[in-house]
């Protein structure tokens, strides 16, 4: 077993599978700043941000100083059957643990998108969390969700490979906690033409408009989606259910369908 650094306070980040390569890897290239706390054993690396005293629980954890290889390394040893998300830009791995806050409202906009879809009669293909990433810039993301809408039937049974497929047509991404990492910035780079952001009981709507994301009042995808009302529908459902808000958005679809 190998330690580094004295443990304070943190929130641990767990990886199954790492080899000891990987490992050496990790630790040559990881900045001291901030320091962290390291654990190895049996293929089993745990990994904690050194905090003060009293400081709250953090939900990510940013990992300063990796190459693209040796972050690739990691990612396809550990494998696929893991609960956080990553978003990597050159030098700095971020991982991101969901929370309870962070995921309720991602499961009622994912709703939402197969309400409208359905009440529209067009097709979707949706991808959760898959990861978005570009070798050439060196930059990779995980969404909470993602959907093929517009080029569905282009991907329609296809391994997504970019950039020699479209990327999503729409991303969510529902910010309990804000990333460190500029996550706009690489769905931007990546091409993605529309995202959908909820935080802190507001959501809003993002359009690519070349090469740069402008706030829209009206979604590409589903010009139907109340935009203004999101908000207030999702603090609806902590008093009426989810389902029963899911109901109710289907009866505003319909409304402006018939209009």
């Amino acid at each position: 077993m190998v330690a580094i650094a004295p443990h304070i306070q943190a929130t641990p980040l767990i990886l199954e599978g790492v080899t000891w390569p990987t490992f050496q890897a990790l630790i040559a290239e990881l900045t001291v700043d901030p320091p962290y706390q390291i654990t190895y054993g049996l293929g089993q690396l745990q990994i904690e941000d050194r905090q003060p005293q009293g400081a709250t629980e953090n939900s990510s954890l940013t990992l300063h100083g990796l190459s693209w290889s040796t972050f690739k390394r990691l990612i396809e040893e550990v494998g696929d059957h893991r609960t956080w998300r990553i978003t990597y830009v050159p030098g700095a791995l971020e991982v991101r643990m969901p929370l309870e806050e962070h995921e309720e409202p991602k499961r009622l906009l994912e709703d939402f998108v197969t309400t409208m879809v359905d009440e529209l009669g067009i097709e979707l293909r949706s991808l959760g969390s898959l990861t978005l990433e570009r070798a050439e810039l060196s930059r990779a993301v995980e969404p909470d969700s993602c959907f093929y809408i517009q080029n569905e039937l282009r991907v329609r049974g296809r391994k997504i490979h970019l950039p020699e497929d479209p990327p999503p047509d729409l991303v969510i991404e529902s910010d309990y906690t804000h990333s460190s990492l500029n996550r706009l910035g690489i769905y931007a780079m990546l091409g993605v033409p529309e995202l959908w952001r909820y935080s802190q009981k507001t959501f809003q709507v993002y359009l690519l408009v070349e090469g740069q994301y402008q706030l829209s009042d009206q979604s590409l995808a589903f010009p139907c989606l109340p935009v203004a009302s999101i908000p207030e529908l999702i603090e609806q459902s902590k008093v009426i259910g989810q389902r029963a808000t899911v109901r109710l958005f289907q009866d505003r679809i319909r409304a402006w369908i018939t209009r």
